[in-house]
């Protein structure tokens, strides 16, 4: 296979100039070490020693585009260092497709795009690429795009159905439980609808999405997430918000939650400052009803939201708690290259919880500070250093369990290489 692969790329690049379309090789390593010392949870006691680790990405990116079509490959190995012997037989690390699509343009204005793909829009709050986890978030999927770059306006239609591989075929793709789609990690169907207007001092998105998840007793639950997303600029002040409503049924219990956000970013001479505040509804600790009443952002870029630590929303974290957080985000150059991102976040609780007597707990669950610094080394390298802290409060150590009054920090360092190997002319 890899033998294939190798003379197939060796063909096209003996070929590519004269081709009536571009052919782009790509490549990626990236490296990213951690210390862990309390990252997406409290410490359990003093006693439990700190991850440290480095997990590495490598990626090979082809792209071939002419004027009626585009198709895209992206290999992808993902691996800890060390889980893999000097000499091997057998191999331990995740190599397998990132992305594998087509589009095809119909006109000018309009295509149609299928295979595994990044689905991703706004400021990926709910529909993201999720590029920070190193195997990112794909979809398999087929999608009908109408971009109007003269209107400013772009519709955005796609839909998705899946299956298990564990039903042999195709003699039994219509026997017993053939249909059951046992991935609890994934929807069984999907549909959405995106909607982009840019103005010419703002910008507005509707988002509705259908989510069809499978049920143990084989039917399936439908839930919808209906989003609004948007900016405007004042002069040297911008406003955002965004704002979703999710309904329907996941379980075969009924949905209702919300998302709500509101941010303001002031321009200044040093630097800018953005103030927001985000609420997630949850679930009170005495609601005994099977009403879902917790938020929840299931396709998102959720490490960038709500602090980088991911006490939030990212795996199973926080439960049906829900979440407040009021932050404020800002960025300062550092030379030529450099900058430094600065945030600080306060979390409080997104439902009222009681703790193990009965009486209401504090809504304050922490203090985050999150700093980053980053580099950019040339146009193909660059060079990223992280530090996080935690300040928790008994209302965490209650709800999350560990010692709230023990150092909970996270460090991080990152660097990434992405030359093109090679670029044909059209």
């Amino acid at each position: 296979m890899k033998g294939r692969l190798l003379l197939a790329l060796t063909l096209l690049l003996i070929n590519a100039e004269n081709l009536m379309a571009q052919f782009k090789i790509t490549a990626e390593v990236r490296p990213r070490t951690e210390f862990r010392n309390g990252f997406k949870t409290l410490k359990q006691s003093d006693q439990v020693e700190a991850a440290l680790f480095t997990e590495q990405r490598s990626r090979l990116y082809l792209d071939y585009k002419t004027d009626k079509y585009k198709f895209k490959l992206a290999f992808q190995d993902i691996r800890i260092w060390g889980e893999s012997s000097q000499i091997f037989k057998e191999e331990l690390g995740s190599t397998f497709l990132s992305e594998a699509w087509g589009q095809y343009y119909l006109t000018k204005n309009s295509s149609v795009k299928v295979g595994r793909q990044i689905i991703s829009y706004d400021n990926q709050r709910f529909l993201g690429g999720l590029e920070w986890a190193q195997q990112g978030r794909r979809h398999d999927a087929l999608l009908y795009l109408y971009e109007n770059a003269d209107k400013k306006t772009k519709f955005h239609f796609g839909a998705a159905f899946n299956q298990d591989d564990d039903i042999p075929e195709p003699r039994l793709l219509q026997g017993q439980g053939a249909r059951f789609f046992s991935d609890n990690g994934n929807y069984k169907s999907m549909q959405y609808g995106w909607f982009n207007k840019v103005f010419d001092t703002g910008k507005i998105s509707v988002l509705a999405l259908n989510a069809g998840y499978q049920n143990a007793d084989s039917t399936v639950s439908n839930k919808q997430t209906f989003g609004l997303i948007g900016s405007k600029k004042f002069g040297k002040i911008t406003l955002g918000g965004d704002l979703y409503y999710q309904t329907g049924e996941f379980a075969n219990n009924s949905v209702d939650a919300m998302l709500v956000g509101i941010n303001a970013t002031f321009k200044t001479s040093a630097t800018p400052l953005t103030f927001g505040y985000e609420h997630i509804s949850g679930k009170d600790d005495d609601d005994t009803s099977s009403d879902i009443t917790n938020f929840s952002p299931d396709f998102g870029t959720n490490h960038a939201f709500n602090g980088f630590m991911d006490y939030f929303f990212v795996g199973p974290a926080n439960g049906n708690v829900g979440v407040s957080d009021f932050y404020l985000k800002t960025k300062f150059k550092i030379g030529e290259k450099g900058a430094l991102t600065a945030h600080a976040h306060q979390f409080l609780t997104g439902s009222t919880q009681l703790d193990e007597s009965g009486n209401e707990l504090s809504k304050s669950m922490g203090t985050e500070i999150d700093l980053v610094y980053s580099l950019k080394v040339s146009p193909e390298i660059s060079f990223v250093l992280g530090y996080s802290q935690m300040f928790a409060t008994d209302t965490m150590e209650a709800l999350r369990g560990g010692d709230a009054s023990l150092l909970t920090n996270w460090a991080w360092t990152m660097i990434t290489f992405k030359p093109i190997l090679f670029k044909s002319e059209k």
